[in-house]
């Protein structure tokens, strides 16, 4: 039985999935981007990823975390995929990027299967959302870093998630 909760709004909500084991294989996850198109973990083969989950576009926090990380991806270049993953819909996603500058992100949305939610186990069951975190898997595929923030409305530990991504350069 799962028992993993997060704070939103004060209140405690559970986490669907299962939670992630470090050292263990990512699983495939299914995602559409900005435009429409499918995108799995295995088109990012042989990159180290970096994943950022937020809950919505639309708010303060998940702003200033893509802000974030779109302002490190720049300095990572090709040998990095930096992706940001939310239930948001595509249209949405492609709207904030391009009004606020997020062009070194890869954003994805979880909308139509929450497969990634489910798989990764950052799925808010009773609204739908993605809880807050981070999510690092290196070039075999296998996940190094895992942040799942017990509090929504708090931002990711960017020193640690960053430090972790970096020892595997």
């Amino acid at each position: 039985m799962n028992n993993r909760k997060v704070i939103f709004g004060g209140n405690p909500l559970e986490l669907a999935g299962n939670e992630l084991k470090i050292g263990a294989k990512a699983p495939e996850f299914n995602l559409l981007d900005i435009g429409l198109k499918p995108v799995k973990l295995s088109d990012f083969k042989d990159k180290v990823k970096l994943i950022s989950v937020f809950p919505s576009i639309d708010t303060s926090v998940c702003s200033i975390q893509n802000h974030k990380f779109n302002s490190e991806a720049a300095s990572y270049g090709e040998k990095v995929a930096f992706l940001a993953i939310s239930m948001d819909l595509p249209f949405a996603l492609k709207r904030f990027c391009g009004a606020e500058g997020i062009n070194n992100l890869k954003t994805l949305s979880d909308h139509r299967d929450a497969d990634f939610g489910n798989k990764y186990g950052f799925l808010i069951k009773d609204l739908r959302l993605l809880a807050r975190g981070v999510v690092i898997i290196d070039k075999d595929d296998n996940i190094q870093y895992v942040e799942v923030l017990p509090e929504i409305g708090k931002e990711p530990n960017y020193d640690a998630a960053l430090k972790a991504l970096k020892t595997l350069l």
